[in-house]
């Protein structure tokens, strides 16, 4: 019977954190998208409401109504400011969940290594003692003859 690589239950739990980490990360990448996208929504909102003060400020505005845009786009400015940091932190979670991906790959690699050299290990050892077997019938073969 070949032996039991010793550190399998090792292996096994570090595989299962990186695919526990890789799950992670794909949302925490998910989350970082989501956040880009609003605040790209939010920037072309303010364009467009940018432009269309411009225009309703050509034709003549109140003092009431050009308080009332400049307040507006005030409040779009401090959304914008808010998601930006919304991005910001999205994107140092992701940055933080692709390394710690990344440090449970190389543990599960090194532990794959270390199991593929008990492995060969064990099958050296078998294929000797297969070899002594063969040898020790063919020395019985020609003696027997």
């Amino acid at each position: 019977m070949a032996e039991q690589f010793r550190l399998q239950s090792i292996l096994d739990l570090s595989v299962t954190r990186m695919d526990e980490a890789a799950r992670a990360l794909a949302a925490l990448m998910a989350s970082e998208q989501d956040n880009t996208r609003k605040l790209d929504m939010l920037e072309q909102y303010r364009n467009e409401y940018q432009g269309q003060f411009m225009a309703a400020a050509r034709s003549g505005l109140t003092p009431n109504q050009w308080s009332n845009y400049r307040a507006f786009l005030a409040r779009i400015d401090d959304a914008i400011s808010h998601q930006q940091r919304q991005v910001e932190r999205s994107r140092d979670l992701a940055q933080a969940g692709q390394r710690e991906w990344l440090d449970t790959r190389t543990r599960v690699k090194a532990f794959e290594t270390l199991s593929d050299r008990h492995h060969e290990g064990v099958a050296r050892k078998q294929a000797r003692a297969e070899q002594r077997v063969n040898d020790d019938r063919s020395g019985r073969q020609v003696n027997d003859d």
